[in-house]
């Protein structure tokens, strides 16, 4: 079975969807099989691999609500990632949600099918601890917690600690922390530093060595559709995520 990994910090703008898309892409050039599942209703992955949001045909939604396969949604990408897109209609998934039953477990069953086929499963979710976030959660072995470098960052870590502590009482007790990343790392201010000193107090060994620079190549990425190792391999934030999926790779080895 593939290990399956959410992408998740409730705070927006911290590079969650810019991790998630080129750890993924980094990860399937080192010849693993990746899927990647946007589970965030403004589809910033969806658009990332070069899928276009209005010609989503099967959605996560779908999946959710229980009215197609995870293989029907599936659509592969000439970036080696197979990627189960996401478009504005799963906003509205988290009404319908409440009214279904087994409502945060829908995802695990709908990937359950195809966990097979692939290495690694990445989940990207929303920047909310709403019922798609909890979805994710549950369906996950392991969460990634992409954090940014500034002093609001650790307010945010302990309402997402608290809902982790949750998720592994009532749903899925074998979720563990994968990892924390930092993003949007410059090394030479001191706020930066005294961060990341809090954090590896909290995360200890389970902070990753690979910091991912703020570099303006990452932010065209996703405008051209293509992820970091495609768009601009020389760039420093290519190398920053090719470091970090050899990082996992070897964490999980």
């Amino acid at each position: 079975m593939g290990k399956v990994i959410a992408v998740a910090n409730q705070k927006g703008g911290v590079g969650k969807s810019t991790t998630a898309v080129n750890l993924a892409s980094c990860v399937a050039a080192e010849g693993k099989r990746v899927l990647i599942v946007d589970l965030d209703p403004q589809g910033n992955t969806t658009s990332g691999y070069g899928i276009s949001k209005r010609s989503v045909e099967t959605s996560v939604y779908d999946l959710i609500i229980g009215e197609a396969q995870a293989q029907q949604a599936i659509v592969p990408t000439e970036f080696m990632v197979d990627v189960i897109p996401s478009n504005i209609q799963l906003s509205g998934a988290v009404i319908e949600l409440v009214n279904l039953e087994r409502r945060e477990s829908r995802l695990r069953q709908a990937l359950a099918p195809v966990a097979g086929n692939y290495d690694y499963i990445f989940i990207d979710c929303p920047p909310s601890l709403d019922l798609l976030t909890l979805n994710g959660l549950c369906a996950s072995d392991s969460v990634l917690i992409p954090i940014q470098c500034e002093y609001y960052a650790l307010e945010g870590l302990s309402e997402l600690m608290s809902t982790l502590k949750t998720v592994r009482k009532m749903y899925n007790r074998y979720l563990e922390i994968e990892g924390v990343v930092f993003t949007m790392y410059t090394g030479r201010l001191n706020l930066t530093l005294q961060v990341v000193d809090q954090v590896k107090k909290f995360f200890g060994d389970k902070v990753y060595k690979t910091t991912v620079p703020r570099n303006v190549r990452l932010s065209e990425a996703p405008s051209y559709g293509q992820p970091i190792n495609y768009y601009d391999p020389a760039s420093k934030g290519c190398e920053a995520y090719r470091a970090m999926a050899k990082e996992l790779l070897s964490n999980n080895h």
